[in-house]
């Protein structure tokens, strides 16, 4: 969405390709743009039979796609990885359109990695071992308007939190991110000792059980649960610490300047979001908790140590910010006006 922004900044009309069971469904129509839609799922590598209908749903992707193109004429095709972009990107290729792709992660996933070859430029938020010729180039990782313009001052009278305060936010609404929701409700609303503010995105789905968690808990004061925020500025804002997965929201960490707990998720496809955490970490800006070892126990010791060592907690913000690559969306929508034809 920030490259879509800062390409309608520049004079181009763009729209969207998606699905109409995810988010994209809700936020593009929102940010007022026009989106067509696929119907196609993720390919479950570990079921052969669920792969091989994943594979024949793609390639009818493509062909819905290569009919999208003829009716709204793009001059070029940006693919942000992900089961929609394999299809897209095929049929950009089919029909001769310029092709454009980023990459979020530490690796490429699997339909950057197929469709590479064939695209004018790869816009990359790491470097990737191996992939150092023209056509790839580092951009970072594209982060919305709203967390580089977001005010603390502002967000954390929203939240409610003192100016001298310090705050957890916490990351649950990712794929996958049961494990970090339950851990932080048992570690800091159900047991006690918790002497800082907390604001909990705990996605749709885990919202219900956790909110009647929440309201049972003795120590429940401080705490604002909430199912869902359309951006991360004011949560980043207002919040000292960040604990979640290490996806590609880990760029919207460093533009904040935000020091992270990171939990990567273990099923992530290529144990990417491993190295993202490693990124980080390498840089000291974040710690690493290996969710088979995660406990409310464990949390709540070093969330809490962390929170009360000033001098560490203000290093690892200092070494968070100084991995922000802001302007990475107009990066690549310098990429994407050149490949147009």
């Amino acid at each position: 969405m920030a490259v879509a922004d800062e390409l309608r900044a520049s004079g181009a009309e763009v729209s969207f390709l998606g699905t109409r069971n995810r988010i994209e469904a809700e936020l593009v129509p929102a940010a007022g743009y026009e989106i067509d839609f696929l119907k196609v799922r993720g390919i479950d590598r570990g079921n052969r039979l669920r792969a091989a209908l994943a594979a024949a749903e793609a390639l009818a992707a493509a062909g819905t796609a290569l009919r999208v193109f003829w009716r709204r004429r793009p001059d070029v095709v940006l693919g942000g990885g992900g089961f929609v972009a394999g299809p897209a990107g095929l049929a950009a290729v089919l029909a001769r359109i310029p092709l454009v792709l980023t990459e979020a992660d530490s690796h490429l996933g699997l339909a950057n990695h197929l469709l590479a070859g064939r695209a004018r430029r790869v816009c990359l938020s790491f470097p990737i071992e191996g992939r150092e010729d023209g056509r790839y180039v580092v951009t970072g990782r594209p982060v919305p308007r709203a967390v580089l313009a977001a005010d603390r001052d502002a967000a954390r009278e929203r939240f409610g939190i003192a100016s001298a305060a310090r705050c957890l936010l916490v990351m649950g609404g990712s794929q996958g991110a049961r494990s970090i929701n339950e851990c932080a409700i048992a570690a800091f609303a159900e047991r006690g000792g918790r002497d800082f503010d907390l604001i909990h995105l705990a996605g749709r789905r885990d919202f219900e059980p956790l909110e009647e968690r929440l309201a049972a808990a003795p120590h429940n004061q401080r705490y604002t649960l909430l199912a869902y925020e359309p951006d991360l500025g004011d949560s980043l804002a207002a919040c000292d610490l960040v604990l979640g997965r290490a996806g590609g929201s880990i760029f919207e960490l460093t533009a904040a300047g935000r020091p992270a707990v990171l939990v990567p998720y273990p099923h992530a496809a290529a144990g990417h979001q491993e190295g993202n955490a490693a990124w980080m970490a390498a840089a000291g800006a974040a710690a690493v908790i290996r969710d088979e070892e995660l406990t409310a126990e464990r949390l709540a010791t070093e969330i809490t140590e962390l929170l009360r060592d000033g001098n560490r907690l203000a290093a690892m913000t200092s070494a968070s910010a100084a991995l922000a690559m802001p302007d990475a969306a107009r990066r690549i929508a310098d990429r994407v006006l050149g490949a147009a034809r």
